[in-house]
């Protein structure tokens, strides 16, 4: 029996490592959400309640996996920080302007075609980081591209919020409360990813497995689209 070369199954054990990663943050995915507590907590709401509400929005990004496999895809070959800095802000200005325009000016769109979007926006990152623009000839404007994928998680945020009875009282603050909390989970968050990119960039399997891990996201954010596809279909009356 020939034996496979100790680096082929050095990447067969990644990639085994990495479909079981995949199989354990979708079903996560899927179920990102406001938890009961959290929920009847909104739901009871009355009157401004600042810290409360940064806390909600700080838990909701750091737990949101797709914003995070997204902002991972944005940022995996941003080698310089003002580069890093430059693509999370227009991220964050794009999120902030749909989740405060969702919340407060009564935009509203299907939560499961929002959730779909942002799926397939995870599919694009990965795609643009394997290449695949560039060998079918066409290299879309990746900071535009960045900022209106902002726009879209942005206003995923905001169907989560549109799904309770907020309050009238206080709501202003509390929505911009809420706003600033996500920008302080984005920022906790974001932080770890740079330092394990960081790390791994020392490692020399980082561009080795490169394309994997790009593949790997594309993967979730397929199924993350499907996923709230399917829902959009099958909740239709």
């Amino acid at each position: 029996m020939r034996l496979l070369p100790s680096a082929t199954v050095g990447r067969y054990r990644f990639l085994v490592l990495v479909a079981l990663c995949v199989l354990c943050v979708v079903p996560a995915i899927a179920a990102h959400g406001v938890s009961s507590k959290d929920a009847r907590y909104l739901s009871s709401l009355d009157g401004a309640a600042v810290v409360p509400l940064m806390y909600l929005g700080a838990k909701h990004m750091v737990t949101g996996y797709d914003h995070l496999l997204f902002l991972v895809g944005v940022i995996f070959f941003l080698y310089r920080l003002k580069d890093i800095l430059l693509y999370v802000s227009l991220f964050t200005v794009g999120h902030s302007l749909t989740l405060l325009g969702g919340a407060l000016g009564g935009l509203h769109a299907s939560a499961y075609v929002v959730d779909a979007i942002i799926g397939l926006s995870i599919v694009y990152k990965g795609f643009e980081n394997m290449g695949g623009f560039r060998a079918l000839g066409v290299q879309p404007n990746t900071r535009v591209a960045v900022f209106a994928f902002g726009l879209v998680h942005g206003f995923g945020l905001a169907t989560k919020l549109q799904e309770f009875s907020l309050s009238r009282n206080g709501l202003v603050a509390n929505i911009i409360s809420f706003n600033g909390g996500v920008e302080i989970g984005q920022f906790l968050a974001l932080t770890a990813v740079v330092i394990a990119l960081g790390y791994w960039r020392t490692r020399p399997g980082y561009l080795r497995h490169a394309f994997v891990t790009n593949a790997v996201l594309m993967t979730a954010g397929f199924l993350l689209a499907g996923y709230q596809a399917s829902g959009y279909f099958l909740d239709r009356p």
